[in-house]
């Protein structure tokens, strides 16, 4: 296999671009080697430069959630752009998307849209922060909410795959008003709060975590949260950019059964294009302008081709529910079989699995919170990954992110990903 265009395309990005990339995730460094640069996708396959095709396991890092150039996507974008691409003014479109989202999602009843995860996560703490005049957030170690300055202390995948421990930018103020925990661990959430009594605004967490791999939560620690946080006025945030119109129409309060307070969206929302929102109770939207003094604005926001795109996906899965069950099936069929390949390995390992979520760790202990994942044989999935590249699938470039399944998967890409599995862990141990 070739990669010839790749590596002529990455030097030549480096010259222009910072690592040669616009996100660094994709410079392959967790890794090792040279990043592919993609020219075209359809359906589960991703084109390289060089002409290869690859199982795709990324889908746009969980936005092609039916697969990639999915044409009712691609005619209603088309459709769309004649118009203009931009506005800066409302428009009906807006509308429609929010009572969409409003009539998918328990216990949301006003929705503000806006041009990334970061942004909506970003903009969903000065939320809290405006609603209960208190100051501090506790997020957990190994949860990704964007690159907005607190979300930067002890992040997840991003700065995990890098190594960065501190990020320079971040200033002490910023470090000091928030306050991190193990996932999983709510008696250090709980002492966290007593420590801090009064002044704790929000508890931002990815409800099922993305960013250390796919960690699922454990049975009690959401429940307990959503009873602190109603015990002592927090506002119980949901990231859900990765999990929300993918794990279930209603996303992870659907899936788990738990109303977050605020929620915050991305990826699937936009069905591939740079969009997020932030939505709630009334009682606390109610405090973003103009209805109330909590600024946040953006030019773009709502932009009609973003819109159009969401729209037109969001209604295909609101529309077509069994979606999610076919969804959940191919991701148990998946893990299954790579369970029957792992355990004839006969070396530690460990699946997590919800939805059409899904990791692999070369582990001997359950991985249930950041140390966990870090503490895995992460150079053997280095080698891994590399050997299934080589064999046409493509994951994750990081052993701290989750594989994200699209429907156009058919038994046999799955059956052939199982096979790969199987040469992959045969080669780079023998």
């Amino acid at each position: 296999m070739s990669y010839t265009r790749s590596i002529e395309l990455f030097e030549r990005a480096q010259q222009s671009i910072p690592g040669g990339v616009n996100s660094p995730v994709r410079a392959f460094k967790s890794v090792g080697g040279t990043p592919l640069f993609i020219k075209n996708a359809k359906g589960a396959y991703l084109y390289d430069e060089d002409g290869n095709q690859y199982i795709d396991y990324i889908a746009s890092w969980g936005p092609m959630i039916l697969g990639h150039a999915y044409e009712p996507v691609v005619k209603a974008i088309q459709e769309q752009a004649v118009f203009s691409t931009s506005y800066g003014a409302p428009t009906e479109l807006e509308i429609k998307m929010a009572e969409l989202i409003k009539g998918m999602v328990p216990n949301l009843d006003l929705i503000r849209m806006v041009s990334s995860g970061t942004e909506a996560c970003m903009s969903a703490i000065r939320v809290a922060r405006g609603y209960t005049g208190k100051n501090k957030i506790i997020k957990f170690e190994g949860c990704y909410h964007g690159h907005a300055d607190s979300f930067l202390v002890k992040a997840g995948s991003g700065v995990a795959t890098f190594n960065i421990q501190t990020v320079p930018g971040v200033t002490a103020g910023v470090t000091n008003d928030t306050l991190t925990c193990a996932y999983n661990d709510l008696q250090a959430v709980e002492r966290l709060v007593a420590e801090n009594k009064n002044e704790v605004a929000a508890i931002i967490i990815e409800p099922v975590a993305g960013n250390m791999g796919c960690i699922l939560p454990e049975k009690g620690f959401i429940e307990g949260l959503r009873k602190l946080c109603d015990a002592e006025n927090i506002v119980l945030i949901f990231d859900e950019v990765m999990n929300g119109f993918r794990l279930a129409p209603g996303g992870a309060q659907e899936k788990l059964g738990i109303a977050a307070d605020l929620v915050t969206y991305g990826k699937v929302i936009g069905a591939g294009m740079p969009v997020g929102a932030f939505g709630g109770k009334r009682h606390i939207m109610e405090v973003v302008a103009p209805l109330g003094n909590v600024y946040q604005a953006g030019t773009l926001s709502g932009n009609p081709i973003a819109m159009i795109a969401g729209y037109t996906l969001l209604n295909v899965l609101n529309t077509n529910p069994s979606i999610y069950k076919e969804l959940d099936e191919k991701t148990i069929y998946l893990r299954d079989g790579l369970n029957e390949v792992l355990k004839a390995w006969g070396k530690p390992y460990v699946i997590n699995q919800l939805g059409s979520m899904i990791s692999i760790h070369f582990s001997d202990k359950p991985v249930t919170d950041f140390a966990s994942a870090a503490a895995a044989n992460n150079d053997l999935f280095k080698k891994y990954f590399h050997a299934m590249l080589k064999r046409s699938v493509y994951l994750p470039p990081s052993a701290f992110e989750s594989w994200f399944l699209n429907n156009a998967l058919t038994k046999e890409d799955l059956d052939k990903t199982i096979q790969a599995t199987k040469e992959s862990l045969k080669e780079i141990t023998e």
